[in-house]
């Protein structure tokens, strides 16, 4: 049984989620604990908006992005595996790969003068900067079949569309969790960087925390965003564990790196 499945493991995971919940519904009982990261009076708790209010906004725009992300990328992988698509392959790499040529800052400067301040900006940078970690191990996971699973789908009648329902996607499921898992948790980080064109998050109280000089601000911002990438990263973990043993694959299996693509 993986360190995921495991009783400590779980009760581990349970407090922490406890704590942080515990923060952002009642995030004044804990002003002591950041009280010694103020200096001249300040406040150690961030009260220029809801801390429950930002972190759903924070999850939000990243959850609809790399939703929006997952359909783009997993639906091109489809593509080019299928023969129709193959000639496509290069292209679609470049494509997807966009998003991570360009810094998220950058694609934020040049969205606002078309889309204005606001969560647009950020939705298209996180989906750009998503894309490539689900296409790729999409593309693996459909590229590297047993050819004898195949073939049997096929002797068995298996239409194209019912092979890829049926067959191809279940086997692939696992790596294409773990695909949309790195891009939620890349999503996860880079929407803070959100905040500076006025969407709505957890980067909108590190930033008041730099500008005020206020270390409680800082850390706080930090640390929800940190614990909340953890127990999502986790949680993914465990769905692609699952789907692993039900498909009767490798546990073993390993993630791509989409930096080697």
């Amino acid at each position: 049984m993986t360190r995921y499945l495991t009783r400590p493991g779980f009760i581990l995971r349970f407090v922490v989620f406890a704590a942080l919940l515990a923060f952002l519904l009642v995030p004044d009982r804990f002003a002591g604990l950041l009280a010694p990261l103020t200096s001249n009076g300040a406040p150690a708790i961030y009260n220029q908006g809801s801390l429950i209010d930002l972190t759903l906004s924070h999850l939000f725009t990243v959850a609809l992005s790399t939703f929006a992300a997952a359909v783009v990328a997993v639906g091109l992988a489809i593509f080019v595996t299928r023969p129709a698509g193959a000639e496509f392959l290069a292209l679609s790499r470049a494509v997807v790969n966009i998003g991570q040529t360009f810094p998220p800052v950058a694609v934020l400067a040049l969205s606002v003068p078309a889309m204005g301040f606001g969560e647009a900006p950020t939705r298209t940078a996180l989906f750009l900067y998503g894309l490539l970690p689900i296409f790729e191990n999409t593309l693996t996971g459909l590229s590297t079949l047993p050819p004898a699973v195949v073939e049997t789908a096929s002797a068995m009648g298996m239409t194209g569309r019912q092979r890829l329902l049926k067959v191809e996607l279940p086997l692939a499921l696992p790596l294409i969790v773990e695909g949309i898992r790195l891009s939620a948790v890349i999503g996860l980080a880079t929407a803070t960087i959100g905040s500076t064109v006025a969407a709505k998050g957890l980067g909108e109280v590190i930033i008041a925390g730099l500008l005020s000089n206020n270390l409680a601000f800082i850390v706080q911002g930090g640390v929800i965003t940190g614990i909340l990438a953890v127990l999502i990263s986790d949680g993914f973990q465990l769905v692609a564990r699952r789907a692993t043993r039900r498909r009767g694959a490798p546990v073993a299996a390993q993630p791509v790196d989409p930096n080697a693509a």
